[in-house]
């Protein structure tokens, strides 16, 4: 770990690492995919072949750097920006299933950092959005449902607009918890300041008063949720990490987000709809939650869906004695009609009541809302009820510290620096393309492409992203005889940690061209330092 900036080539922007050659006489450094020389700065005066900062040692091919985040840049005592939940809860439920729900929720903020920020919105029919920093009633901004409302008019409903705050003269004065005083501190809170509010207002939270008629389903406004929980974020500073916690019971029937209309003689579209194009809502929903995500990755904050439909579809399984032994006997109970190829994929416990993960994914729109999911990096967990373990232990699992924490971080980004000959295909794995062209992206795409840089609004340790190369050899590198040539490769990872630090990562490895005729290794070895090569054609993975 290295508590100081990197040093950055003037001309590609690669960073100081150990494979570049230095001049220590003339205080240079010579970048290694470019060639540039670079001066090193007055506090790199004392290096020498015997006193050499952390990234010129050659074992350290990867290192870290701690780079300040502060929010006043002349004060660098200021706070640190913590991350941000905001959590969506759907009342749209049976009263078993909410206080299952509700019950995961205080614990989940009871595991909070005391300095993480907390929000809560809670929709059906409507939305409201809870003002936890008036602590003195229970106070909400309600939106409608069944209006699709952009990221402006959030801001301005909730008095955190241009036209809702005074102008400031020079740099705006923080507060307490890492905000500039804009009006957010009333919707987000330090978990240690707002959990026993919290705690009261779930304690009074009720299912979905709103009426609804016989043969229809619950009006649930999903999409207008998460719609207004991003556009309250949209109020936090730049560059801070959030994450939106959805706690989803059903398919969105109300508003933008769409993926089935209130009629219960409708069925939720099944894979077969999908498929064959069957399904009317779809597209539109998409298309929706498309732009949603685009939103969010411009911000730089996390959708996580936790989602059960134990309210719309169960099976009832029993035994029954015949001439031949035991047979099961499947009795379907539901709201809706249901594709019995399902049956062939459920699987039986004892206690007789189970349906697989991939019914809830179908009632509730997974479908629809995984473009919003992937790109941000969220969690998406199926559970066939909130009382079941799979949701109340992965659901804890987000929060917990210690060797069982899944190091969640935040607004993250990568980038790829790489020699002349290689050029980047594209990324597969949880991130977006930042259309960052350069000399190095390939004409072929492959995944997120176009781009040198990527997007990763949310990482954990066991992230994992595949990288697309293409290689062409230079001239030079192809004459016959020639010693073989170096080629590099630095990946730069820049995130936020869950105590609210910037860090950023950096490896850089390099191997040797070498005449594909000659070796058959096609494969970049990524373990420790030996005697690997590469061809000179192909593709590297």
């Amino acid at each position: 770990m290295l508590p100081y900036a990197p040093l950055r080539c003037k001309t590609c922007s690669a960073v100081l690492n150990a494979f570049a050659r230095v001049d220590f006489m003339a205080k240079i450094w010579i970048c290694p995919f470019c060639y540039q020389r670079n001066h090193f700065p007055p506090h790199y005066a004392m290096i020498s072949e015997t006193n050499l900062p952390g990234e010129l040692y050659p074992q350290y091919t990867t290192v870290q750097y701690a780079l300040q985040s502060f929010p006043d840049p002349n004060n660098s005592n200021a706070p640190q920006l913590p991350p941000v939940f905001v959590f969506v809860l759907d009342t749209c439920m049976i009263e078993e299933e909410l206080e299952f729900v509700k019950s995961a929720m205080k614990q989940a903020i009871g595991l909070l950092p005391e300095h993480a920020l907390v929000g809560f919105v809670s929709f059906g029919t409507q939305v409201q959005v809870h003002e936890l920093g008036f602590s003195d009633m229970s106070k909400v901004y309600v939106f409608r449902g069944s209006k699709e409302i952009s990221r402006e008019q959030v801001l301005e409903q909730l008095g955190l607009g241009s036209a809702g705050r005074r102008p400031t003269v020079g740099y705006p004065k923080v507060l307490q918890n890492g905000y500039t005083n804009t009006g957010v501190n009333r919707f987000l809170l330090p978990a240690s300041d707002c959990e026993y509010t919290l705690d009261t207002l779930l304690d009074e939270l009720q299912t979905d008063q709103w009426p609804v008629q016989a043969g229809h389903r619950a009006s649930r406004c999903t999409g207008v949720a998460l719609s207004v929980s991003a556009g309250l974020l949209a109020a936090c500073l730049p560059g801070n990490g959030a994450r939106i916690i959805a706690l989803v019971g059903g398919p969105c029937t109300e508003g933008p987000g769409t993926i089935v209309s209130k009629d219960l003689s409708e069925p939720v579209r099944s894979h077969k709809d999908l498929d064959k194009d069957a399904a009317p809502y779809f597209k539109k929903a998409v298309k929706f939650y498309d732009s949603l995500a685009k939103q969010l990755v411009s911000q730089g904050h996390v959708l996580d869906l936790f989602a059960s439909a134990l309210d719309q579809v169960y099976i009832i399984m029993g035994w029954v004695v015949s001439g031949s032994g035991l047979r099961l006997v499947f009795r379907v109970e539901s709201v809706q009609a249901v594709d019995f190829l399902w049956l062939n994929r459920v699987w039986v416990d004892q206690s007789g009541f189970w349906f697989r993960s991939e019914l809830t994914a179908l009632l509730v729109g997974v479908a629809e809302m995984k473009v919003a999911v992937e790109r941000t990096g969220g969690l998406v967990v199926l559970a066939e009820s909130f009382g079941h373990s799979v949701f109340k232990d992965s659901f804890k699992r987000v929060f917990e510290d210690g060797e069982h924490s899944l190091g969640l971080c935040f607004n993250g980004m990568l980038e790829i620096n790489c020699s002349k000959d290689i050029k980047i295909q594209g990324v597969i794995g949880p991130c977006t393309s930042l259309e960052k062209k350069g000399p190095n992206v390939a004409d072929t795409v492959i995944g997120e492409g176009n781009t040198t840089a990527w997007k990763m609004c949310g990482l954990n340790k066991s992230t994992s992203l595949t990288v697309l190369f293409d290689l062409s050899s230079t001239e030079r590198s192809n004459v016959p005889g020639a010693a073989n040539s170096q080629f590099y490769l630095q990946f730069l990872t820049s995130y936020q940690d869950p105590e609210g630090k910037t860090m950023l990562r950096v490896t850089t490895v390099t191997r040797q061209w070498v005449d594909s005729t000659v070796s058959s290794e096609t494969c970049l070895w990524a373990g420790p330092p030996g005697p690997k090569a590469f061809p000179k054609s192909g593709r590297v993975w």
